[in-house]
């Protein structure tokens, strides 16, 4: 039987003791009149709605799918009605403004909800996953008279969003856009397709609000010329149904009950958001609260997995333990075997790391949004630049691959739907690649974010990884193995903004296994917390402690092979063959 227990010791260890949040919260005017106590409620109650609620739809779901006719999509049974329950209990609200009708909870809070979602049902968390963004967007570019008619909507649940860019021609490159705007007196009406468009159709809500990329009238070509749109499926002033159309939805390999339609637009009634032709700036204000909800579907996938296979490991009774384990009788628990052990082991220290990683950028939101100090906002809103492509990209592959060891862990009856480990497998292979793929998130960080300001900014990364090296590590031989682990992370550095001037085509071939040294590095800084954290109370973080030393004895030895790698980058790819 598939089950789902939230992990809700876990996640207040990080957020009351790692990252230290309630006390922060405490010193943002914003923030202070939510305490650990409201933590805590706000996490039981939403682990018991993910628990109860969405974790028995997740594998009917998986099985029934979604259902297309006419232009209409159903989707599957049970759903739409906790969908109404979702909102019915105050959930879309959480991390929106008291303005519009929001609970104005942090954004460290909200991401831990959203894990809790995503574990229990990947799926039909696609359908409000990106009702945040939205509120987001359309908080920052939208008219006065858009947002009193749509935001308190949106904060409500009332209605969902979607987020309209990929084009068969275009992919990723939005550059091609090929979707039309003409504009009529203060509207514009849209003409064009899109594809791969989540939630496009569905039965949850009467009104989709969909937010569009497309070419502004008389504007310059690619990326330039593009503008951001409104569009509701269903007009506001005249209750009529808007010249929106799903033309079918795509039959998938996971996430079977999340509808990814084909949108036509054949003259629909728009509203401009933003500036003409700034529609990307306007967009990313959407795609980055979007990457960071991804990379936490990492942590779900990877936690849900995890656990999973760990239930079946200590129930599952065959064969002998390993010699030295005390034990010389079998049939035993598989999880006595060495391999199988191992796994787990590297599974756990996957996912609670992961989760650190994660929760630290949400709360670095909170930060850039509601310090009162200046130089403190500031602050938050560069490391967080740099750390969500980190999360989104390093989040979701290492989930796929804790769900891949997941899926070892029972053997032949992994491969079977039965068991759920295969759903789980299948379900986790997405996130690595919308939202912008993870090699797209690795260019945004080396590319953009890295060479572009000549490593100021990553450099000042390093400063602070090798200040709280300082600060947590006192004693602790795993801080001087973080400080030469940054070291060398600084010389090489050097090494690539050097060599990306002589090769601008370095850093593209280098900036998968960048990201991936970043990763590490990051986990590292926050393992040692933990260590520093078991320091004082070592009884109660043993087993904490234990995986953090694991982390620093296994894992981050591998940075070093991921360096060279970095550098082996200098060297060009072999020729593709010509016919394959």
């Amino acid at each position: 039987m598939r089950r789902y227990h939230p992990p809700l010791d876990d996640m207040r260890f990080v957020l009351e003791q790692v990252l230290r949040a309630p006390a922060a919260w405490a010193a943002m005017p914003s923030l202070c009149e939510h305490d650990v106590q409201t933590a805590r409620q706000v996490l039981e109650e939403a682990g018991r709605f993910a628990a109860e609620v969405l974790a028995p739809l997740n594998a009917s779901g998986d099985r029934e799918g979604c259902t297309y006719a006419g232009g209409s999509v159903a989707t599957p049974a049970g759903f739409a009605a906790a969908y109404r329950a979702y909102v019915e209990a105050g959930w879309p609200s959480m991390a929106c403004d008291p303005e519009w009708g929001g609970q104005g909870l942090p954004h460290a809070l909200d991401a831990a909800v959203q894990e809790m979602l995503a574990s229990a049902n990947h799926a039909w968390t696609m359908y409000p996953g990106i009702l945040h963004g939205a509120y987001a967007c359309v908080l920052a570019h939208g008219s006065d008279a858009l947002k009193a008619l749509y935001l308190p909507r949106l904060v409500s649940g009332e209605w969902l969003c979607t987020m309209c860019l990929t084009e068969p021609q275009a992919g990723s490159d939005l550059g091609n856009i090929r979707t039309r705007a003409v504009q009529r007196g203060d509207e514009y009406a849209i003409d064009g397709s899109k594809i791969f468009i989540s939630g496009g159709e569905h039965d949850l809500t009467d009104n989709i609000v969909h937010l569009v990329l497309a070419r502004h009238p008389g504007g310059p070509g690619g990326a330039r010329g593009l503008s951001l749109f409104l569009v509701p499926k269903i007009l506001p002033d005249t209750g009529e149904r808007n010249a929106v159309f799903c033309d079918g939805i795509e039959s998938k390999l996971g996430i079977r009950g999340s509808a990814t339609c084909s949108m036509r637009f054949e003259g629909a009634r728009a509203w401009l958001l933003g500036e003409p032709c700034k529609g990307l700036a306007a967009m990313f204000v959407m795609m980055n609260a979007a990457r960071l909800g991804v990379g936490l579907q990492g942590v779900a996938h990877g936690e849900a997995a995890y656990k999973h296979a760990l239930r079946y490991a200590l129930e599952r009774r065959q064969g002998r333990a390993a010699p030295g384990t005390g034990v010389a009788e079998g049939p035993v628990p598989i999880a006595r075997h060495a391999a199988v052990h191992a796994s787990l082991a590297a599974q756990r220290c996957t996912v609670e790391g992961l989760r650190m990683l994660a929760y630290w950028t949400a709360h670095l939101l909170d930060l850039s949004e509601y310090s009162a100090e200046d130089g403190e906002r500031s602050r938050a809103h560069e490391l967080l630049a740099l750390l969500t492509p980190v999360v989104k990209a390093w989040g979701t592959r290492a989930g796929f691959e804790v769900a891949d060891r997941a899926l070892q862990v029972f053997g032949g009856h992994g491969y079977i739907e039965e068991t759920g480990a295969a759903q789980a497998l299948r379900d986790s292979r997405i996130p690595p690649i919308y939202e912008g793929t993870n090699e797209i998130q690795a260019v945004d960080l080396l590319v953009r974010k890295v060479v572009a300001d000549g490593g100021a900014a990553y450099g000042r990364l390093l400063d602070d990884l090798e200040a709280a090296a300082r600060e947590d590590g006192d004693g602790l031989a795993q801080a001087d193995t973080l400080l030469a682990a940054v070291a060398g992370q600084r010389r090489l550095l050097t090494d690539i903004l050097r060599d990306a001037a002589a090769d601008p085509g370095y850093p593209y071939r280098a900036a998968d296994d960048f990201l991936h040294a970043t990763a590490l590095l990051c986990l590292a800084r926050w393992w040692l917390r933990v260590l520093a954290l078991a320091r004082e109370d070592g009884e109660a973080l043993r087993s904490k402690a234990a995986t953090a030393r694991y982390f620093y004895d296994v894992v981050l030895p591998g940075i070093g092979y991921v360096e060279h790698r970095i550098r082996s980058a200098r060297h060009a790819l072999p020729e593709l063959d010509e016919c394959a």
